[in-house]
């Protein structure tokens, strides 16, 4: 969106005659301007709050500013004692938008309808649903599965009355606010459901612009705006009518590494798998000993954001144990020479000019793909492409679009960005089941003792009970897909999600945001409130 376009929107939508932070008397409307537009709409069913308020649907369950999981639409929640049965009592006061009431039977078509979707939601441990009476479901699994909870706690609940192929563009659901309108690309305009059975949100309607850096900036710097989400190369420049809020993450940044072999396989779309470097131990060891991720944070992050050692820093499942010590070019090149990594006698004027190592005539060489429309992901790669080449390994850079990273992403070295507050997440990452499906396991990662302790950590009676297992998977003294063990990633940094903020306007208490910088920071919008009189 152009910044001459975002001005005539503003004026014409809002018929700003002053900016809007000096407005004295109570305000009713809000302008955020936020990324994570979905491009398929707000359908739970393809993905939509998976990683921030679903804000049209509700859920059945919901995590607290804590993290702790309470209910929603849900009364009472429980596992048989084969853990493979779930029921759900449900509360008899929900409507959706359009008045019609919400009952067991829509919950079941919700979930059923996402098992057969069979896309980005990954219900595929769910064997059957069905809606015991108006106010009970059960759901049976194929297996015991821990992460199952967390399902609940993102998956909206759709209308099995109005459910269509159009409802991403004009969802109905039991959530805090209800669709006005959507220009794709443009805005999105919302207001509350006055049939939402929670609290009531304190603003009459509610405006996100999906806006570039650029124009965001300039937007909250001309004072149009209530909320902006920044990047970290102009989160220290805070507009003077507006402050700075810096919210901890997950939201992480590194690189996957491919852990095959190069053997001539394929996918099923043609893209190649395998990396004759990367599937060195000792490359990758020494990728991980060569990063000074504080320098990363510092440098292309500003100071906003932290080293990242893992997919999950500081939540429970973490495991610090797994960590290599800190940055030492000089003892990932020792490594690489123990290993069987030489300096070049290659007839490459290329290979013996940068210094790269090579063993059994392969030269250690390999190139980093990042998506050419993140400018933090690029930084990221440059930087990190620096450090590594200290150690005797030729690192090339390359930013392609994201068609093309799909059929990369088997065989080259990838920014990818993770973080979530659902172990599930670690599962997909690197359990050999997950190999390739979608951006998951995109390394094709295989070790049995690690899928053992994945799959303990699903059969686990709860989560508190899972975290053993979770971290063994990434360590165990002996093995895992952490730094000491197999080094399946070299995790970058984690990113400060920062937001320009109007002083008039509370948000209240921040939960550690997962990954994507948008609509994360609305998980408790129906609770803002306007402070100024």
């Amino acid at each position: 969106m152009s910044l001459r376009f975002l001005s005539l929107l503003l004026a014409t939508t809002f018929s700003l005659s002053a900016p809007v932070a000096l407005h004295a008397a109570p305000r009713t409307t809000l302008v955020l301007a936020v990324s994570g537009e979905p491009a398929y709409g707000y359908d739970p069913v393809k993905g939509w709050g998976r990683y921030g308020n679903t804000l049209f649907q509700s859920t059945l369950l919901k995590r607290d500013a804590k993290l702790n999981i309470v209910g929603d639409l849900a009364t009472e929640w429980k596992a048989s004692a084969d853990r493979k049965l779930w029921t759900v009592k449900l509360r008899e006061d929900v409507k959706f938008s359009d008045g019609r009431p919400l009952t067991a039977e829509d919950v079941a078509f919700t979930f059923e309808t996402t098992r057969k979707e069979a896309g980005t939601v990954d219900l595929t441990v769910l064997e059957s649903v069905r809606a015991v009476d108006a106010r009970s479901v059960e759901f049976r699994l194929t297996q015991p599965r821990v992460t199952f909870l967390n399902m609940m706690v993102t998956l909206g609940i759709v209308p099995k009355h109005a459910y269509g192929p159009d409802y991403g563009q004009k969802p109905i659901g039991s959530g805090p606010f209800r669709l006005v309108s959507w220009a794709q690309g443009q805005q999105l305009i919302i207001e509350p459901n006055p049939n939402h059975h929670g609290s009531k949100p304190a603003f009459t309607r509610i405006t996100f612009l999906f806006t570039k850096e650029d124009a965001t900036y300039a937007a909250a710097r001309a004072g149009q705006l209530d909320l902006a989400a920044v990047p970290a190369t102009l989160a220290a420049n805070v507009p003077p009518n507006m402050k700075r809020v810096a919210v901890d993450t997950v939201d992480n940044r590194g690189l996957l590494f491919p852990m095959q072999p190069a053997k001539g396989e394929k996918t099923p779309n043609g893209a190649t798998i395998g990396n004759d470097v990367t599937a060195d131990l000792a490359i990758r060891q020494a990728v991980n000993l060569s990063l000074d991720r504080k320098a990363l944070a510092a440098g292309v992050l500003n100071g906003f954001g932290s080293p990242a050692w893992g997919p999950a820093d500081g939540l429970p499942w973490d495991n610090p144990e797994q960590r290599l010590p800190d940055t030492n070019p000089a003892a990932a090149r020792e490594l690489l020479l123990r290993a069987g990594w030489k300096p070049s006698t290659s007839a490459s004027t290329s290979a013996n000019a940068s210094g790269a190592l090579e063993k059994d005539g392969v030269i250690a060489r390999f190139t980093i793909v990042y998506p050419a429309s993140d400018g933090t992901r690029q930084a990221l790669a440059l930087a990190a492409a620096d450090m590594i080449r200290k150690s005797g390994i030729q690192v090339d850079v390359a930013g392609k679009a994201w068609d093309e990273i799909k059929l990369l992403a088997h065989s080259n070295v990838v920014v990818f960005g993770w973080g979530s507050h659902d172990p599930q997440e670690i599962y997909n990452l690197f359990s050999a089941g997950a190999s390739g499906k979608g951006y998951f396991n995109a390394g094709y990662y295989r070790n049995a003792t690690v899928n053992a302790n994945l799959e303990k950590a699903q059969q686990a009676a709860s989560l508190q009970e899972s975290l053993p297992h979770w971290r063994a998977a990434a360590w165990d003294g002996k093995t895992g897909f952490g730094m000491k063990g197999d080094a399946t990633w070299a995790w970058l940094v984690n990113l400060d999600h920062v937001y320009f903020v109007n002083p008039c306007l509370d948000i209240g208490p921040r939960q550690i945001e997962p990954h994507g910088h948008g609509f994360p920071v609305t998980w408790n919008l129906q609770d803002w409130r306007w402070t100024c009189n």
